[in-house]
């Protein structure tokens, strides 16, 4: 159904802020040529530095730590016997690598769709923008699946229900982009971003967080964001692009076969609940007893062996999940099919591996030339000496990482940038390293709707397209600005809040 909006669209003649912070990212290398530039800044600046005669004091050690020279006879050394050993003991990698093959088997066997499909398209009508926003947070879990299916989704449901769709499909949109880092579930970008953060921490004192650091507040973020991107959606956004009344039954793009979930499809994800359900059960069980082996020698939870074993816990629900859907709708017909499905889980991962290569040395070379203890004990005294309440910093940090998200959307690639110089500077001052992260993550997550780098653009304007061919991309950035200035700003307040109030972020 082709369905017009009432309001005329306008086209600016002019070229807009927007549009030169897009000309400006589309000129930004790939992430893996910006590592490979950043490690022969690295290797100029620890020389001149270096010469330079700089030093400062190890706030843990209290030693004189100077400046150490990447290109002499010392750094060469270090660079052929280090390469490997900077890429093989990088922690991320194994932690993302792990739940890359589960998330992966999720998706293989169909189960990320067919639970995509059947939450939103059994959503009660008076919850349909609440639900979008629940399973476009929660969806994340599939990565990119979400971004495909959500949107979409969305702007069918908002036309069955006649609202329009294109407001349907932003807010899938804002629902999965902005809510990515968001979850009820510890997910690939948990394990991701909190292996980068313990990296980045052993600068200073080598403090470890596990990845179920920010899971407290993620589990209250996301009904927060979820009743603010409804209220958004309903009422600013809804007024402005009102449905008419004119329809193309002939132009329908939505509602076919694919967005469809089968009976058998139905009954695999019943199972799978009642699985799931099981699984959650029995863990409860198990770590409930005092004397549980997975608690610690006092009977705690914080720290135990139930927090550092949280990847093969989470692996196992997920595979396991997998294969009990896989078995009942059909995606799993023999022994062998399961080799071969967690095999392609991976099959993307290729492109992830080679710039994990870049980023692991260009973090073990700013560590070696102690270009990272002098950047952060210097900052660190500049920020003691103005007297920056911690929740200003943060709250500073969020809008940093705003801003560089706009031109470099890839979160790892950004969090891998900003970690080794922001964590350490600012646990020198007294903030954890897991409020960091969040702060980062906040910042990263509200931009993605309006970054130009957004691979996702393209394909949320298609689908606008195929409702209104007239819909311009300021048109669509009309929409996106009170989504990401409103989610920032409140999100920000909230857990500027939160943190101030002292209350744990997630468990340790």
């Amino acid at each position: 159904m082709q369905k017009n909006l009432e309001r005329p669209i306008v086209t600016a003649e002019k070229r807009s802020w927007f549009d030169r912070v897009e000309s400006f990212g589309n000129k930004i290398p790939n992430p893996l040529y910006l590592f490979v530039i950043f490690c022969l800044l690295i290797a100029v600046l620890s020389a001149i530095l270096s010469g330079i005669n700089l030093e400062v004091i190890h706030p843990v050690t209290n030693d004189v730590v100077s400046i150490r020279n990447l290109i002499s006879g010392e750094g060469l050394v270090y660079i052929l016997q280090s390469t490997v050993s900077n890429f093989i003991d990088f922690k991320p990698l194994g932690l993302v690598l792990c739940m890359m093959i589960a998330v992966g088997l999720v998706q293989e066997v169909g189960l990320a769709d067919s639970a995509i499909k059947a939450l939103l398209l059994n959503a009660p009508r008076r919850f349909v923008t609440a639900s979008i926003f629940i399973v476009g947070i929660v969806g994340n879990l599939a990565s990119d699946a979400a971004f495909v299916l959500v949107p979409p989704l969305a702007g069918i449901i908002f036309a069955a229900t006649k609202r329009n769709p294109i407001v349907g499909i932003c807010a899938g949109f804002v629902a999965v982009a902005a809510g990515f880092t968001a979850n009820i579930f510890i997910a690939g970008t948990d394990v991701l971003l909190s292996g980068v953060t313990n990296e980045a921490s052993k600068i200073i004192n080598g403090v470890e967080i596990t990845p179920a650091a920010n899971w407290y507040f993620m589990l209250l973020s996301v009904p927060f964001l979820t009743i603010l991107g409804t209220w958004i959606t309903e009422k600013i956004i809804e007024p402005r692009f009102p449905i008419t009344a004119d329809y193309n039954d002939n132009l329908a793009p939505a509602g076919g076969d694919d967005y469809q979930v089968t009976a058998k499809e139905k009954r695999a994800l019943k199972i799978t609940g009642l699985y799931a359900l099981l699984f959650v059960l029995l863990l409860i069980a198990t770590i409930y007893p005092e004397d549980s082996p997975l608690r610690n020698g006092n009977g705690g939870l914080v720290p135990s062996p139930f927090l550092s074993g949280m990847i093969p816990i989470i692996m196992t629900f997920f595979i396991s999940c997998a294969i009990v859907y896989g078995i009942f709708a059909g995606t799993i017909r023999h022994f062998d099919d399961l080799p071969t499905l967690l095999a392609n889980a991976l099959k993307n991962v290729g492109g992830y591996i080679v710039l994990v290569f870049f980023i692991a040395q260009f973090i073990g070379w700013f560590n070696w030339t102690n270009l990272s203890m002098w950047l952060a004990v210097s900052g660190a005294d500049f920020l003691a000496e103005i007297e920056l309440p911690n929740v200003v910093m943060l709250g500073a940090l969020v809008i940093l990482a705003g801003l560089i998200n706009l031109v470099v959307f890839s979160g790892s690639a950004q969090w891998a940038m900003m970690a080794p110089v922001f964590v350490p500077l600012l646990m020198l001052v007294g903030v954890e390293p897991e409020a960091i992260q969040m702060a980062y993550r906040i910042g990263d997550s509200t931009t993605n709707v309006i970054s130009p780098t957004n691979p996702y653009l393209p394909m949320v304007l298609a689908l606008i397209a195929q409702y209104n061919a007239k819909v311009r991309f300021g048109t669509f950035l009309s929409i996106m600005l009170p989504y990401c200035l409103i989610f920032i700003s409140s999100w920000t307040v909230l857990f500027l809040i939160y943190y101030s109030l002292g209350l744990p972020l997630g468990p340790m």
